[in-house]
């Protein structure tokens, strides 16, 4: 979508608050990864992603029909609600229907078809505004879900579990605080410094709101008899580690895919297309990497596969400042390549470990804490990075415009200044993504500390059979 911005900005107005058409999405996302976590393991995975399905096809459909900016917003939001169940629920169903040892050929095939997606959807968005209309960027989900809601329902088939108590009781008072507690925090971070200062009263209110909503959720989880967000997710240090140090790398990850593509036009002066390219290599390295972390891991365990794996992303990282100024579009593209196979080696391996340290009844929470930790991630580094990239802007610019934005508009107009203030905004832009970069390493160096010395050197991973559960060490 996001190349049709234009298309649909002209369409039906609303320029000022456009990036809603993100953030409303987000939102939805990330405050009901933890309630769909919780009611996969309660009601059983299948009724959970037809339910996502449907809710993301039903706002896709409404996205194509939308009058105005702020319907569209709010159909995103739907949209957002059905990608939270389903973002989820499919990463425990590789758990649930894949032994060990045969994890990581789903994971990594299911990392392919991630960055097939990601490399795909953009020029694919391109060619539908253009072309015909950008509210086919929505239709065109319709027969592509609709074939995918028909396998799920008639080829899925769970394995009959025996429950030894009576049914969970669903947490709905848990829920509703998660999500209204989630959705002004994150309200705030995704605003703050955007649509309003950090210390305005719009940005003090929502993040007052935010604590008390906050403190209210953690009395409501205390006192339920079976919580959305149980305190085992936090007591248990395997899980614990693995939700920090992905919550680190969703930090990490704003620098490469929000400040790279400017970088790349802005200061190497390439065309969207190929700045794009320089981004999706990493798509490619990533999924490779994946697949092949199962010989890794396998000799050193989860954890040490993903320090090796976070130790090569920090050094790439930190490399990045070193690149010559204004330097080629390869230099970049390499090592987004190099890092691409890093965080293979990290994610993947943190992922598979933590879901086989839990059964069947506690693997849907489990594996939607940490996508949470990884999108609560991404949101602050959104926001923080953005800050630090804007400071050190207005520090080299002086009483200009320290809007990275505004920066990276100012050099597309060709002839609007003269060659050496277009020069220095762009050593401005390339300063402002180094000490991003640098601010992403240290994220990775977090991540690496915290898997030091929180995580165990070998997995508690549970035996896969039908007994009582032993466990391998892994």
């Amino acid at each position: 979508m996001s190349t049709a911005v234009p298309q649909i900005v002209g369409d039906l107005g609303g320029f000022s608050y456009f990036s809603w058409l993100f953030a409303g999405y987000l939102l939805a996302v990330t405050v009901t990864l933890p309630v769909y976590g919780k009611l996969s393991d309660t009601l059983g995975r299948k009724p959970v992603l037809i339910m996502g399905s449907v809710l993301f096809l039903l706002g896709s459909l409404l996205c194509a029909l939308a009058w105005d900016m702020t319907s569209l917003i709010a159909f995103r939001v739907v949209q957002g609600l059905g990608g939270g169940a389903l973002q989820g629920t499919v990463q425990t169903l590789a758990a649930d229907l894949y032994p060990l040892k045969e994890r990581p050929r789903i994971q990594a095939r299911l990392s392919t078809v991630w960055a097939l997606s990601a490399v795909a959807g953009p020029g694919l968005g391109g060619l539908l505004a253009t072309y015909a209309d950008w509210r086919w960027i929505f239709l065109v989900n319709l027969p592509v879900g609709a074939v995918a809601l028909w396998l799920i329902v008639r080829h899925l088939h769970e394995p009959l579990r025996e429950r030894t108590g009576p049914r969970p009781r669903i947490d709905w008072a848990g829920a509703l605080s998660i999500f209204c507690c989630g959705a002004v925090l994150l309200t705030a971070l995704v605003q703050g410094g955007v649509a309003w200062g950090w210390l305005s009263p719009p940005s003090l209110a929502l993040f007052g709101t935010g604590a008390v909503l906050a403190a209210a959720t953690v009395l409501i989880e205390r006192r339920a008899a079976d919580p959305v967000l149980p305190g085992w997710v936090w007591r248990r240090r395997t899980i614990a580690a693995v939700n920090l140090a992905l919550g680190c790398l969703g930090l990490l990850m704003v620098a490469p895919t929000v400040f790279l593509p400017t970088y790349a036009q802005s200061v190497l002066g390439l065309a969207p297309v190929a700045a794009g390219f320089v981004l999706s290599v990493m798509t490619l390295s990533w999924p490779l990497a994946a697949a092949l972390s199962q010989h890794v891991y396998r000799r050193i365990g989860f954890r040490d596969t993903a320090l090796v794996g976070i130790g090569g992303a920090t050094l790439v990282l930190l490399a990045f400042p070193l690149l010559p100024y204004p330097g080629s579009g390869w230099q970049p593209a390499l090592l987004m390549l190099a890092l691409g196979a890093a965080l293979g080696l990290f994610q993947l391996p943190l992922i598979v470990g933590v879901q086989s340290t839990v059964g069947w009844e506690e693997r849907g929470t489990t594996t939607a804490s940490v996508l949470f930790c990884r999108q609560i991630g991404q949101t602050l580094g959104a926001a923080l990075f953005g800050a630090v990239a804007n400071a050190v802007l207005t520090a080299r610019l002086g009483n200009t415009s320290g809007d990275l934005d505004a920066v990276a508009r100012a050099l597309d107009e060709p002839g609007a200044m003269d060659a050496a203030t277009a020069d220095t905004l762009r050593r401005a832009v390339a300063s402002a993504v180094e000490t991003v970069h640098l601010g992403a390493a240290c994220a990775g160096a977090a991540a690496f500390v915290l898997l030091l010395t929180l995580a165990p050197r070998r997995f508690p991973v549970r035996e896969e059979h039908t007994g009582p559960a032993s466990a391998e060490r892994a």
